[in-house]
């Protein structure tokens, strides 16, 4: 691999980095787009760019998940019973969302992709504030959406925060909760859908070298520890720059960005 997608992937890291502690999202709606489009320039196999990208996207959260996790548990946000709860069924679904993703074509992965991506792009736009109607559901109410998450988020290639947030939110968890929680559940989602994609890709031909199944490690690499030291920077620039006008400018770009992957690459 050349030194120019190597500076790529550390600049990708970079930017995921500072937009997740500006805006408070996640990098796999960066990472993603952007490593199809550089997978398809290093001219890996046409109809493995989702997979390897979805699949890289989730190997790089595993790392950034243990920081962000560390982060919130040190400041108290954490409500680990409620984690504890969603992460048997975030397995159970991550896993099996790994081994069906086999099955599934590249054209289909990213049409699903710029679904979820247009959907959390007007959620992001909307701005409307998840006001809390029920109560937390009991533990096979939480195993059940833990499931739904786990397997979205191993989809599209997420850590599941745009998804977990809102529903711990919805059912009264107070906000820091919710996100310190979140980050939390980022960690087996991550771990469980990366594990599921190498096992599921494991013997597919084609996979470019420095792979194991459909995780490229080179780029997981170089964005996961990029992403690590420049977050702390978007969260001081939270402090000064006019975030909810970047986040509807975010929001449009990502409206760009998975219709663009619905029709065409």
């Amino acid at each position: 691999m050349s030194s120019e997608f190597l500076l790529l992937y550390m600049i990708l890291g970079g930017i995921a980095g500072v937009l997740a502690g500006l805006l408070g999202i996640g990098g796999g709606l960066i990472i993603v787009p952007v490593l199809v489009f550089a997978f398809a320039a290093q001219q890996f196999a046409q109809g493995l760019l989702m997979h390897l990208a979805i699949a890289t996207s989730l190997a790089t959260v595993v790392f950034t998940a243990v920081s962000s996790a560390l982060a919130h548990h040190r400041r108290g946000s954490v409500s680990w019973p409620v984690v504890l709860r969603l992460a048997p069924g975030i397995v159970v679904g991550a896993l099996l969302a790994g081994w069906v993703a086999r099955f599934l074509s590249s054209e289909v992965l990213r049409i699903m992709f710029g679904v979820f991506a247009c959907a959390a792009a007007l959620n992001m736009a909307w701005e409307r504030g998840p006001v809390g109607q029920r109560d937390l559901p009991g533990a096979v109410g939480l195993m059940a959406a833990g499931g739904v998450i786990g397997a979205i988020s191993t989809l599209v290639g997420i850590g599941g925060g745009t998804m977990t947030v809102p529903f711990l939110a919805h059912c009264r968890l107070e906000m820091r909760s919710a996100v310190g929680s979140s980050a939390a559940c980022g960690f087996p989602i991550a771990v469980a859908g990366a594990l599921a994609l190498s096992v599921a890709g494991w013997d597919v031909p084609q996979l470019p070298p420095w792979s194991t199944g459909y995780v490229y490690w080179p780029a997981a690499c170089v964005v996961a520890l990029a992403s690590i030291f420049a977050a702390p920077l978007g969260v001081r620039l939270a402090h000064t720059l006019p975030v909810r006008t970047l986040r509807r400018a975010f929001a449009v770009l990502l409206v760009m960005v998975g219709m663009k992957l619905m029709l065409s690459i």
